[in-house]
């Protein structure tokens, strides 16, 4: 119990930290996700350290996930969603935090982990890095995509790849160049947040395929 208590505490204080940045910043929806979605990325290494076991993991994660279909048709935390365009990316975002630990939370946390943080971290800050500062841009499929926020994708995401990689392994890799660009360019394609469930989900299989084994 005291496990989960840590664990729902931390979740309350990104919502929290995220409720008070929109009360003064009421223009900056965008940031006010980002800020949950970016915070929430430390949830599954708090979680290995508490010894979390995975039917637990996949038990909390699959309510999240029915609390936020929940959330899509009765807005009872409208700051998740505050978002202009249409997007089930938070639906997304569980969704494949669900099948990550279901795959690799005993298996291989290194890979689960290299999934979830470039998907928390990467497209996070490419979000808010993209749309932060003007740069050459283009549309794919009705979605705006910036160079400044393709480039932090990617550097973000080998950044993640390479510490995780190494820790692993104590050894550099040019997979892990290979698995930061098949990020990348799997982010490209966003529409409807769809981003949030294959970008981590490829980046946690291949890192599996070609770092562990």
């Amino acid at each position: 119990m005291i496990k989960f208590s840590i664990i729902l505490l931390y979740l309350f204080s990104i919502f929290l930290i995220s409720i008070v940045f929109k009360k003064f910043n009421e223009d900056s929806r965008e940031i006010v996700r980002k800020i949950i979605h970016i915070g929430i990325g430390p949830l599954i290494p708090i979680a290995q350290f508490l010894k979390i076991n995975q039917n637990s993991a996949l038990i909390f994660t699959g309510i999240v996930s029915l609390m936020v279909c929940i959330n899509y048709t009765y807005k009872l935390f409208p700051t998740i969603e505050d978002v202009e365009r249409k997007s089930y990316g938070t639906l997304f975002y569980c969704l494949s935090l669900f099948i990550l630990i279901y795959l690799f939370w005993d298996k291989d946390p290194y890979a689960l982990m290299t999934g979830f943080f470039v998907m928390t971290f990467g497209d996070g800050l490419a979000g808010l890095i993209g749309k932060s500062f003007n740069s050459k841009n283009w549309i794919i499929l009705k979605q705006k995509k910036s160079l400044f926020g393709t480039l932090t994708m990617f550097l973000t995401s080998l950044i993640v790849v390479c510490s995780i990689g190494y820790a692993q392994q104590n050894s550099f890799n040019l997979n892990y160049f290979v698995i930061a660009f098949l990020a990348t360019f799997l982010e490209q394609f966003s529409l409807l947040g769809i981003d949030n469930f294959i970008v981590p989900i490829s980046s946690g299989l291949v890192f599996n395929f070609f770092i562990t084994n």
